[in-house]
């Protein structure tokens, strides 16, 4: 499991963006950095600290997954013969707590990682309970049937902050998700701009 020392919301403020688009984000009130000094540093952000931005930001997207997790996935993500910054989407979005959280499951990526750990989804019928699973086009993900009366699955159905993308199948009343195909960058419903390629240019240069 990821350690994660920051609280969610201080990862918005320390972006300066609200990164997954909740109405609970602090920037919704504070459009500013945290601290004493937080409102003056409007500094512009050299090569370096924008493409390292870009890094921290998706990482933080995904539940500010540890360095060594995300290089791990980008090392595959290199490999792989195409658009390495596309590669590395895909692969994130194939993480099964990604999943959870894009077919509305829970409410946020931590509670999806959460949900995952312990124990109450199944990927074609077998209780899979490791968030970075990743899982294959075809699969199909449901939620235990002792889990599914739980509070916070009913709480993250009504969500009206985000939309399930059209690469999910997802069937509310049976509280079940098929994985239909892996997707680009252009097909993920991120609330603000992702840049990969950014990412990329990073480790290419570190």
């Amino acid at each position: 499991m990821t350690k994660r020392t920051s609280a969610k919301h201080k990862i918005d403020r320390r972006m300066g963006e609200n990164i997954w688009g909740r109405a609970k984000s602090p920037l919704n009130k504070r459009e500013y950095g945290p601290g004493q000094h937080g409102q003056r540093r409007k500094n512009k952000l050299s090569d370096f600290g924008t493409q390292l931005r870009a890094k921290q930001k998706l990482k933080g997207y995904y539940g500010d997954l540890t360095e060594k997790q995300f290089r791990k996935i980008f090392a595959e993500a290199e490999r792989v013969k195409g658009d390495t910054g596309e590669m590395l989407v895909g692969l994130l979005e194939r993480r099964l707590d990604a999943v959870c959280y894009r077919a509305k499951l829970v409410a946020t990526i931590f509670a999806a990682r959460q949900f995952v750990n312990h124990g109450h989804v199944t990927v074609n019928g077998v209780r899979v309970n490791i968030a970075s699973y990743r899982v294959k086009e075809g699969d199909i993900i449901e939620v235990r049937q002792k889990s599914k009366q739980l509070a916070l699955i009913l709480e993250a159905s009504q969500l009206t902050e985000r939309d399930i993308p059209d690469y999910l199948e997802v069937d509310q009343s049976k509280l079940t998700v098929k994985f239909v195909r892996t997707p680009g960058l252009g097909d993920v419903p991120y609330p603000v701009q992702m840049e990969p390629n950014l990412v990329v240019e990073f480790y290419a240069k570190n």
